[in-house]
């Protein structure tokens, strides 16, 4: 119930500014980290050694600081625990910001403030958005949207309903490590190395429930499903990521139009894999339906797991 809970507070009020969220309490650790590895370790193997120490030192860390929160919170209070275990829940759960931020973008762009557009883009995306056309502003949007689906939503639902919040939140410190040095650059290639096959395997489950909870959510909207489950099939793995590809192919389909294609990062280009067939041109109320198609796969998510969780304690424990 915790879980149903939290992911209900987030629609409701999403991150509070200001709000010391935990996520970026980590990100600072890391940060920290990082900079003592690479003041004191210069060699590829070095690098790398430290990076599955970083990694498994931050995630342990961040699950056993969570566990012996909650395990303390019960010893004072037994509500006071399911609060705790609510409230830390709920900052691993992204749907209500994914969306506001995604409406940043698409307001501006329906009143053709490009230049606002592109700036709000900017806060959501890695790739240089200074030049960005009406359509590839509106594109970006959307795969951040379903690219997201799976990480800020699902998969900490999934690690919610099985570990609590200790799990939940390690989770969540494995995803930003990998959003802050798992790249595969010239400075992060060997540092990040761990990190990055730390999230490939805890997405793995998670981004393939994804797609198919997409195609589920697009037949309740009245989209495209047949097309949603096709291209979920045809595309999901055309990425280099392993992961990254289900919720994009699977929404590219919904809707009938194409992701992925030409992007700029740090002025170079850099062309990805092409997702869907362009049956229709990108337009900002792709945008809309994107955010529709996010919080009909998060209901669907929480409310599936919430059922799997009653029948496994009913008729397994």
């Amino acid at each position: 119930m915790e879980v149903v809970i939290a992911y209900f507070l987030d629609l409701l009020i999403g991150d509070p500014q200001g709000y010391p969220h935990p996520v970026r309490i980590i990100g600072s650790l890391i940060k920290e980290s990082e900079n003592i590895v690479f003041k004191h370790f210069k060699s590829e193997y070095g690098l790398k050694i430290m990076g599955y120490i970083m990694t498994a030192f931050i995630v342990s860390f961040v699950f056993l600081f969570n566990y012996y929160l909650v395990l303390f919170s019960g010893f004072i209070n037994l509500y006071l625990k399911f609060v705790v275990n609510v409230l830390l829940i709920y900052t691993t759960i992204a749907a209500k910001d994914l969306a506001k931020a995604s409406w940043n973008v698409y307001e501006p762009l329906i009143n053709g403030q490009l230049k606002d557009a592109r700036k709000n883009l900017s806060f959501i995306v890695s790739r240089d958005t200074e030049m960005l056309d009406y359509e590839d502003i509106a594109r970006g949007t959307i795969e951040t949207i379903s690219e997201n689906i799976s990480d800020g939503i699902i998969a900490p639902l999934l690690y919610a309903f099985i570990g609590g919040a200790p799990l939940a939140m390690a989770y969540k410190a494995a995803s930003t490590l990998d959003s802050m040095v798992g790249y595969k650059n010239e400075k992060y290639k060997y540092f990040g190395y761990a990190s990055a096959k730390l999230d490939d395997i805890l997405n793995f489950i998670p981004s393939r429930l994804t797609g198919v909870l997409i195609v589920l959510s697009s037949f309740l909207l009245g989209y495209d499903y047949k097309n949603s489950w096709r291209i979920f099939k045809r595309d999901r793995l055309k990425h280099e990521s392993p992961n990254s590809a289900h919720g994009e192919a699977a929404v590219a389909g919904a809707l009938n139009i194409q992701l992925g294609g030409l992007n700029y990062y740090f002025k170079k280009p850099e062309i990805k894999p092409t997702l869907g067939d362009k049956k229709q041109r990108i337009k900002p109320f792709h945008i809309q339906q994107s955010i529709k198609i996010m919080y009909v796969t998060s209901f669907l998510g929480v409310m599936i797991f919430y059922i799997l969780k009653i029948l496994f304690v009913h008729f397994i424990i």
